[in-house]
């Protein structure tokens, strides 16, 4: 008779930086005074432009967006991790991501606007396009992962989606994979407990979604998402192991969305001010900024400049935005393929 075997296994919660601005050294990873001005400054400037976005969408300006506000430690403290050579596979709320990596802000502004352009890519940053339909890049990042194996090249994927992506079949087909061949790939969800409307209760059973991963045979953890050293932690150390060839981690943000869940969409239809409140007291950037001033990094005209900083890079991304010659019809035709058909050579010729 064969015995059941249990493996047990355990969730590990990662918190570094508290709500108080107090941070446990023990687990502090290595960032100099500089880098930590750094990730206050990126999310000084994700936060402008995602107020940016949503002055514009309200002005008619902007189409319908997807607000990163309450996220952004989750987004700059993970990306703050990957390095250029790594490749990077969005959902539609990454804006953090992109601006940490360097994307230019005009070409983020160009895609919410409706132009493809700003979906083009530029030389030099291994990061695909936002992706809306949901989950459907998970199975992405493991065939670049599955391909970096074959080929041999020492980099890892890293693959962003929300609590309710972890419903889709490609989540669970991609976990399967990725564990299977050992890939050298990194899954983090942003888990803003609400999926559209549909709170995280009602979403999985599961106690956290972070040990979905041992049910595929490699780790989980669960970090606090607005504690942006935690995420950088857990993230370095997750690309640092998908490198070394000991396969994939899946990351759990624990973090929330403070705005609605697009500008398409009314939250205060389905959660009260009260919890949204709560969360507000866990603000990212708050407790960033506390820590700095005990450390003695931070005074009121540091983080003045860094606004007046963040906000004219905004605004002349708008400026740039705006100001950009029209896309030509044409380039219906030329982008479509990588080389022109016949037929639409002649339909080039028609216009």
């Amino acid at each position: 008779m064969t015995e059941n075997i249990i493996e047990k296994f355990e969730v590990k919660y990662l918190q570094i930086l508290n709500e108080n601005g107090e941070a446990d050294l023990s687990l502090m990873p290595k960032l100099s005074d500089d880098e930590i001005k750094r990730l206050f400054e990126l999310l000084t400037i994700s936060r402008k432009f995602d107020e940016m976005a949503l002055n514009l969408h309200a002005e008619g300006r902007l189409g319908t967006y997807a607000s990163i506000l309450g996220q952004e430690a989750s987004q700059i403290g993970s990306a703050f991790a990957i390095e250029k050579t790594d490749w990077v596979f969005p959902s539609f709320r990454e804006m953090g991501v992109y601006i940490t990596m360097g994307y230019p802000i005009y070409k983020l502004f160009q895609y919410w606007t409706g132009d493809e352009r700003g979906a083009s890519t530029p030389e030099g940053l291994n990061i695909f396009p936002i992706c809306v339909p949901v989950g459907t890049q998970i199975p992405h990042a493991v065939g670049a992962a599955f391909a970096a194996k074959i080929k041999g090249h020492k980099i890892a994927a890293v693959a962003y989606f929300g609590d309710g992506g972890t419903s889709k079949g490609d989540f669970h087909e991609a976990f399967n994979i990725a564990a299977v061949y050992k890939l050298p790939v990194v899954f983090i969800c942003q888990n803003n407990q609400w999926a559209i409307s549909l709170p995280r209760e009602k979403q999985t059973a599961s106690k956290t979604i972070a040990q979905k991963a041992f049910a595929y045979g490699f780790e989980g953890i669960q970090v606090d998402g607005n504690d942006v050293f935690a995420v950088y932690k857990a993230a370095k150390d997750a690309i640092e192991k998908a490198k070394a060839g000991n396969g994939p981690t899946f990351i759990e943000c624990f973090t929330y969305r403070l705005a609605d869940h697009t500008t398409a969409d009314d939250a205060a239809r389905y959660r009260s001010n009260e919890e949204v409140e709560n969360w507000k007291a866990k603000d990212p950037l708050l407790r960033l900024r506390l820590f700095m001033q005990k450390k003695g990094i931070w005074n009121q005209k540091y983080e003045d400049d860094a606004v007046k900083m963040a906000k004219e890079k905004v605004d002349e991304a708008v400026k740039m935005e705006e100001n950009a010659e029209p896309p030509k019809p044409e380039d219906v035709f030329r982008y479509t393929y990588s080389e022109l058909t016949q037929r639409q050579i002649k339909q080039m010729k028609s216009l």
